[in-house]
């Protein structure tokens, strides 16, 4: 759903410019949509499970970045047991999850405080001072550059976008210039936001 926000009106203008006798019709929604029965040409996920009906690319990775204001101070906590940290955590948050960083150097119990519906909300609750959160890069890079936003660090893995579509055999003219199209725009493979 953020991808989509953030860059999907952009990406398909462009494609567009290349291939204007295509017509793109784009979804938008928080659920795992069945390509075949809905009649979807490609779909866009995160971190996709293995499905024996989608073949697809992984075009961009984001990495997540554990983050709160500078006023928010990370707590001390005892070598090896989780600390706890007020969080703001997205609405699909489980209670009892961790959070690890620096390759399972610290480990973050979140105490929510507050849980919102988007990320970005999450990204402005954090910056306001409400507590910590782990967030993917691309949407709070400007904020630690300019030192509004703090990292505590980098979370374990990465986040990896792809673009799936059914068999390859069966594959449109116009799903394979997409999916070639999608690569194309992140050519070292890192998911950014322009002008952000």
């Amino acid at each position: 759903l953020l991808f989509s926000q953030l860059a999907l009106g952009r990406l398909t203008a462009q494609f567009l410019e290349n291939y204007p006798d295509v017509q793109i019709e784009v979804v938008s929604e928080d659920r795992l949509v069945n390509l075949v029965e809905e009649h979807f040409d490609v779909a866009i996920r995160i971190n996709p499970d293995n499905d024996s009906l989608l073949v697809g690319r992984c075009f961009a990775r984001d990495k997540r970045v554990l983050a709160a204001a500078p006023s928010f101070q990370m707590p001390k906590g005892q070598r090896g047991k989780p600390i706890k940290v007020p969080a703001v955590v997205m609405q699909t948050y489980r209670d009892g999850d961790f959070w690890t960083v620096n390759d399972g150097q610290h480990i973050i119990e979140p105490q929510p405080v507050l849980r919102l519906s988007s990320l970005l909300m999450v990204r402005d609750a954090i910056a306001a001072g409400a507590g910590a959160a782990m967030l993917p890069h691309s949407i709070i890079g400007s904020q630690l550059e300019k030192g509004e936003l703090v990292s505590w660090g980098m979370a374990d893995g990465e986040t990896e976008l792809w673009i799936l579509h059914t068999s390859r055999r069966l594959q449109s003219p116009k799903v394979r210039a997409f999916v070639k199209f999608m690569c194309n725009q992140y050519p070292d493979g890192i998911f950014t936001i322009p002008n952000q």
